[in-house]
């Protein structure tokens, strides 16, 4: 290029040869592209949300705020991917970058822009990784780069449209943990909110989250999970990566086509949704659909009612022991489940399997004639431990509780549960 003494730009003139040619255009062919229409120009695939501009960074235009923007392409693509939220804590950027470091990848991030200006409005990271069926896992952190008004809009909408919710929870009081979660849980309930899998994974004492994740799922059709204390990025990966391979496999036994986006369904009994007015159309999402129908959402009195029963009140204790992982009341002849609390494994599967152990035992004592008492057991595995053991005056119901070795002492453990049999002297409270 020449630039002429008239002040414009100007085109080198072409080789004679060139000129004379007639093909001579044929050269430059293959460096054309041809965007047949806009949505060619912008979108870099099909499922992707943003245009990728550089390694790890993509950028997304928008019209309006950042989280209705962010919302309108989750509705329409429908992907799959885990949101990672902090509550007291600023942890979930440090877990992305570990899990980036661990699978040898980059931190990525996605630039929200505002269409015309070219502002940003928020910037949010995430990261990506491989899975077998070669379409990658995305993983994002709500911890975004915005104001506070958009932040929480973004926070919302990420775990609300996440495919699994993992709430990372730093040292809270446990008296003012209803407060926190309050906010998280009017939005489940006012919605949209098609997510129906959440993981709570405490980073300091676990004991008052067990009950208070209870809460946080009552009355929204979401199951909660809470996992033991975690106090290494590690330890936080393995609840999550276990918690979604387990999520596949349920998906498998559901019968559900392969390749279709997975959604945690739940292990055990779901509540009813509440009705919504106008709710939108989210049929394209492959959501859990619930297995059984519930009764309406409890009343307060019905509750209260709750509350007041013995044997209500002796799980709610035994959830709040060091190191319980997930805990269950079961009919012993059936194998029926009748009361949960805590995480995985779910209630069916402590009923079935603790009704198998029992069955044994009783078969042993019987054969060896040492008795037809109901055993107690306490058996050490790997990385847990299982207590078996008879609630007391209710004949024919027992216990089985998993508690994490790592944080939980075994004979101080079965000694307090054995003290909570007191629950069943006490007094019903007015």
């Amino acid at each position: 290029m020449n630039f002429s003494n008239s002040g414009g730009w100007v085109s080198t003139p072409p080789p004679q040869d060139q000129v004379d040619d007639p093909e001579a255009w044929q050269s430059t062919r293959a460096q054309t592209q041809v965007a047949r229409d806009e949505q060619a120009y912008l979108d870099s695939g099909p499922d992707d949300i943003g245009r990728l501009v550089a390694d790890n960074l993509r950028e997304l235009f928008v019209t309006c705020d950042a989280g209705p923007a962010l919302q309108q392409q989750f509705e329409f693509h429908c992907p799959e991917f885990i949101a990672i939220h902090d509550v007291a804590t600023h942890s979930s950027r440090k877990l992305l970058a570990g899990i980036a470091s661990a699978s040898k990848s980059a931190v990525k991030r996605l630039v929200i822009r505002r269409q015309g200006y070219g502002n940003t409005l928020a910037t949010l990271e995430f990261v990506e990784l491989p899975t077998a069926d070669g379409k990658p896992l995305r993983i994002y952190s709500t911890e975004a780069d915005a104001d506070t008004t958009t932040r929480h809009a973004l926070a919302r909408t990420l775990l609300g449209f996440s495919t699994l919710g993992v709430v990372l929870v730093g040292d809270l009081p446990g008296h003012s943990m209803a407060g926190v979660f309050k906010p998280l849980h009017d939005d489940m309930i006012t919605g949209p909110w098609p997510n129906r899998n959440m993981l709570l994974l405490p980073l300091s004492t676990a004991n008052a989250l067990v009950t208070q994740g209870m809460e946080l799922g009552r009355g929204t059709g979401v199951n909660v999970r809470t996992t033991p204390q975690v106090s290494r990025p590690a330890d936080a990966w393995n609840f999550i990566s276990s918690t979604w391979g387990k999520l596949k496999q349920e998906l498998r036994g559901l019968g559900q086509p392969a390749g279709a986006p997975a959604s945690m369904a739940p292990p055990y009994q779901p509540r009813l949704e509440p009705q919504r007015a106008a709710p939108q159309d989210y049929s394209s999402r492959s959501t859990p659909l619930p297995l059984r129908p519930m009764p309406a959402v409890p009343t307060q009195s019905a509750r209260d009612a709750a509350a007041r029963d013995p044997l209500t009140r002796y799980v709610q204790q035994l959830s709040e022991l060091t190191g319980m992982v997930s805990v269950c009341i079961f009919e012993v002849a059936t194998g029926r489940d009748l009361m949960h609390a805590g995480a995985s494994p779910g209630p069916e599967d402590l009923a079935t399997h603790g009704s198998d152990l029992l069955s044994a035992m009783l078969t042993t004592s019987r054969t060896l004639g040492l008795g037809h008492a109901l055993p107690e057991a306490a058996i050490t595995l790997g990385a847990h431990h299982l207590v078996l053991r008879a609630v007391p005056k209710h004949p024919g119901l027992a216990m089985h509780a998993v508690l994490d070795k790592t944080h939980a002492n075994l004979t101080l453990a079965r000694l307090q549960i054995m003290r909570m049999d007191a629950v069943f002297d006490e007094p019903a409270p007015t």
